[in-house]
């Protein structure tokens, strides 16, 4: 964790470069620091993914608008002050990913951060290790 997922509406695919949004949003989720300067997420488990939506519905339907949704999924224990600078940081790259579209059709951005106590959670990485100072 983090696990950070994009859905977007399909009409944005040939637009956009969804994987360098994708590596901006794993940066900047990299590059948030707690109240003792301390990386919050952890590099080897920082994962973020992008889904088009090929059907999709949009407000009333008379313009091409498109949408995007983005979920941040982490585990319990960052406190609230945190939370809001990650979401902060997140909105701000995801709206300067998109800003040369702004001036050309209407988006909808929507960032959502989840938290909490999951029922099941297990782990294997052979990606951690790398990250692991010797």
């Amino acid at each position: 964790m983090p696990h950070l997922v994009i859905l977007y509406t399909g009409n944005l695919e040939k637009q956009t470069d969804m994987t360098a949004l994708c590596r901006s949003l794993a940066d900047t989720m990299l590059g948030v620091r707690d109240e003792r300067d301390q990386q919050v997420y952890p590099s080897g488990g920082a994962r973020v993914f992008a889904y088009p939506a090929p059907h999709y519905a949009v407000a009333d339907g008379q313009r091409d608008y498109a949408f995007v949704y983005l979920n941040l999924r982490m585990g319990r224990g960052r406190t609230a002050a945190v939370q809001q600078r990650a979401g902060e940081a997140l909105l701000a790259a995801a709206k300067a990913h998109f800003q040369p579209l702004f001036a050309t059709r209407y988006i909808g951005i929507t960032l959502q951060i989840d938290e909490g106590q999951e029922v099941f959670n297990a782990k294997h990485s052979t990606i951690h290790p790398l990250f692991r100072a010797p």
